[in-house]
């Protein structure tokens, strides 16, 4: 029997053990190593005061049917109405002798994308259309400028090296400056012009004004797409654990336990040993002790950074150390809100509990506002919220720096300057402010910029290690969404059962154009 040491247990961590063990022949003893007591990394969910808190906002939608299976199979999807369908007459897709969410709580539910753009006071969709509101939000000037700029880029397209020509190219320079400069230099705190092409093409794939045309005529006239050739963005349902995206980990990391996987929290990987190409152990702080786990096959979900900083045994070259040190990454801090009301009318035709906009997120461009965007709970799951008929529930993103003057504030200082920045916007009254909550994510953004433009040099150097296979967010320091991390796992334990050497297929997940657009890539 061989055992397994997996770094991490998120999404792709928790995958990766399921894969070993469900065969259940017994060919892999598995042990998950989590730094902290929680299931479910950047995708856990956080309940406080009798609510909940999605950090980050996880929709679950996959191009690849594997994935959609496999959470499918563990949580089925909805059989009956939830809460607020029943309550408000909303109609949904109902799964025949699926479970019942008013009875049940393993239960996938069905939800409709509704995601806009907070611009100029009012509200735009995202992405953006080609609706009458559209353009009369913009006004006349604006608009022509926007048509003749977007036009320009048909005939004179920009070099891609770097995030702000990749999104001039599709965009064009005007809409580019107003909704994508600003808010991309908050976001990552570095201007486009200084980041990577690469995570557009990841997180923004085919997008773009031609993609929003297709999507208009083919609603026209009503054609029927596949989920291989739905942009990621345009989607307009997707599904969501009753509890949160944390309950679908959670239940994962009990099915792993099940089939005799342990998963030992508090253990915090400080180093790797290696030596003759291989991981021989890890060094883990727990309870302020070191603790060295052996083992035969390693993977690795913590941050590629940390990963390569922490090998010794051996003399790490001298190129390889500077790369892994230089690495960006941005930290995100989250403010849950709780308050009596919106001061947001609610426009839309969409039926909502207590006639709130019915937006699952709402991005904010506004630059006076350091908020990046802010998340409204009740419709992403009306379970989420103790009270969601007479309660909002929202949750205030900011991104940051570990250290800097915003990650150093107190709970009350950050809780404060959120609620004053929703006021200044308009969004709420601060006296309508019922209770506060703030959470802190390190290293929840892998970054596109200094040394991430030697990342292929490091990659080959930790692909040398035949036992170390690098899975996900953090493990690849690429910008994936949670399928797209399952999927790293699901080619890593399929290279370890058939002794593939070749890693190729691991990295190459959610980087080349086949893999978002078609099946045959795959």
């Amino acid at each position: 029997m061989q055992k397994v040491i997996i770094i991490g247990a998120g999404p792709a961590g928790l995958t990766a053990g399921y894969e070993l063990l469900k065969d259940k022949d017994k060919k892999y003893d598995v042990v998950i190593l989590e730094e902290t007591q929680e299931i479910g990394g950047i995708s856990r969910t956080v309940k406080y005061h009798g609510n909940r808190m999605d950090i980050g906002g996880h929709r679950f939608f996959s191009k690849d049917d594997n994935v959609m299976q496999f959470w499918e199979n563990l949580m089925p999807l909805q059989g009956k109405d939830s809460f607020d369908d029943k309550k408000l007459g909303r109609e949904k897709p109902l799964k025949k002798g699926g479970p019942d969410p008013e009875k049940e709580d393993i239960v996938m539910l069905t939800r409709n994308r509704v995601s806009r753009i907070y611009y100029l006071k009012k509200f735009f969709d995202y992405p953006i259309s080609m609706k009458k509101e559209t353009f009369m939000n913009m006004g006349f000037v604006r608009t022509m400028k926007a048509g003749f700029s977007y036009l320009k880029t048909i005939f004179v397209k920009k070099k891609e090296d770097s995030l702000e020509n990749f999104y001039i190219n599709r965009f064009g320079k005007v809409l580019y400056g107003m909704f994508f400069e600003k808010y991309t230099e908050k976001l990552w705190g570095r201007h486009p012009s200084q980041i990577s092409a690469d995570w557009g093409s990841q997180r923004v794939k085919g997008l773009s004004i031609r993609a929003v045309i297709k999507d208009m005529f083919s609603k026209i006239f009503k054609s029927k797409k596949s989920k291989q050739e739905v942009e990621t963005s345009l989607i307009e349902e997707f599904w969501y654990p009753k509890y949160g995206p944390g309950q679908l980990w959670e239940t994962l990391a009990s099915e792993f336990e099940k089939l005799g996987g342990k998963i030992q929290k508090g253990y915090a990987v400080k180093n790797i040993d290696i030596k003759e190409n291989k991981v021989q152990a890890v060094e883990c702080e727990v309870n302020g002790k070191i603790e060295t786990i052996k083992g035969d096959i390693f993977i690795s979900s913590m941050p590629l950074k940390d990963l390569v900083i922490g090998f010794k045994g051996e003399e790490v070259p001298e190129e390889i150390t500077t790369i892994a040190e230089g690495l960006p990454y941005r930290d995100f801090m989250t403010v849950g809100v709780l308050v009596k009301k919106l001061n947001l009318e609610n426009k839309t035709n969409i039926k909502t509990l207590g006639n709130i906009v019915p937006d699952c997120w709402i991005y904010v461009q506004e630059p006076e506002v350091k908020m990046c965007r802010f998340q409204i709970f009740n419709n992403w799951s009306p379970y989420l919220v103790e009270d969601a008929e007479n309660k909002v529930w929202i949750g205030i993103e900011y991104t940051c720096d570990e250290g800097d003057e915003y990650w150093n504030m107190s709970e009350k200082e950050f809780s404060d300057f959120a609620v004053d920045e929703l006021e200044k916007m308009g969004i709420i009254n601060k006296k309508d402010v019922l209770d506060t909550h703030r959470e802190k994510v390190k290293k929840a953004y892998p970054a596109y910029f200094d040394t991430y433009t030697d990342i292929d040099k490091l990659i080959e150097y930790v692909n040398k290690y035949d036992n170390l296979y690098c899975v996900g967010r953090n493990g690849q320091h690429r910008y994936n969404n949670m399928d797209h991390s399952m999927v790293t796992s699901f080619e890593a334990t399929k290279n370890i059962k058939n002794n593939i050497k070749s890693k190729d297929n691991i990295w190459n997940v959610n980087t080349e154009k086949e893999y978002h657009e078609s099946k045959e890539g795959k």
